[in-house]
């Protein structure tokens, strides 16, 4: 799969044969279980989340890659927290 565009910032900018090309790769990935040399990459490094707006969604799905990658995962409450 290529795109048009260096980044991926959005998908306004995609066609939806490319929308549909995206979606269907990252099914691919989500059905795949994790093996062991992916469960090593960040195996002994921590992984720390400051986020400074609130984004469940966004601090989720990086907990949920570095846990999957092996590192240990770290959420801190920038809210709460002294700058």
């Amino acid at each position: 799969m290529s795109f048009r565009q260096k980044h991926l910032l959005g998908i306004e900018p995609l066609h939806p044969t490319e929308i549909t090309a995206l979606l269907d790769l990252a099914d691919g990935y989500a059905d795949k279980p994790t093996d062991a040399r992916h469960r090593s990459v960040l195996a002994g490094m921590t992984q720390i989340h400051m986020f400074f707006a609130n984004s469940t969604r966004t601090q989720a799905s990086f907990a949920l890659a570095g846990k999957r990658l092996g590192a240990d995962v770290m959420n801190m409450a920038m809210q709460a927290s002294s700058i």
